[in-house]
């Protein structure tokens, strides 16, 4: 049976245009999963640790047939085999995979939580959501009422390098 991932993709290191693109391809390689929907690409200021580059970012809704902790060390995988490497937490990064959401489950795990439990305050996660899912609701409240109530909607904007 086919659920419907959505995961966040960032990078500010290296070729982030690049790195995007060849998370996007390994993501669309694995076994029982496809890439469905895109985002657009933005360009976004780093959160948390501030001395580090901007951002390049965007959501991307799959349909796989692993299951969460599966597609959790799948995309975990890619992150290695892209150079990401963990020193300074919310630092600089080749590349940032996250499982937003996950059909409609709420996982409550030490290795994952679903959805992703800081989403909802992320104009750079959730603008890119909704350009793929306009419709999408949290606890029945749309999308867009988030989106209006976080302080960085302003410093999202689309990347027109590509």
């Amino acid at each position: 049976m086919e659920s419907e991932a959505y995961i966040a993709l960032g990078s500010n290191m290296g070729n982030r245009v690049e790195n995007l693109q060849r998370a996007i391809n390994a993501i669309s390689k694995l076994d029982k999963t496809s890439v469905v929907k895109m985002s657009r690409i933005y360009e976004t200021e780093p959160v948390g640790y501030k001395e580090q580059d901007k951002f390049l970012n965007m959501v991307i809704m799959t349909k796989t047939g692993l299951k969460p902790l599966e597609l959790l060390d799948k995309l975990q995988g890619i992150e290695n085999m892209l150079k990401r490497k963990r020193i300074i937490h919310w630092g600089p990064r080749t590349i940032d995979l996250d499982i937003l959401i996950y059909d409609n489950i709420n996982i409550g795990l030490p290795r994952l939580t679903i959805p992703h439990p800081e989403m909802l305050g992320r104009a750079f996660v959730l603008i890119p959501l909704r350009e793929i899912a306009p419709d999408m609701e949290f606890n029945h409240i749309g999308i867009d009422y988030f989106i209006e109530k976080c302080d960085d909607k302003e410093e999202v904007r689309i990347y027109n390098n590509v």
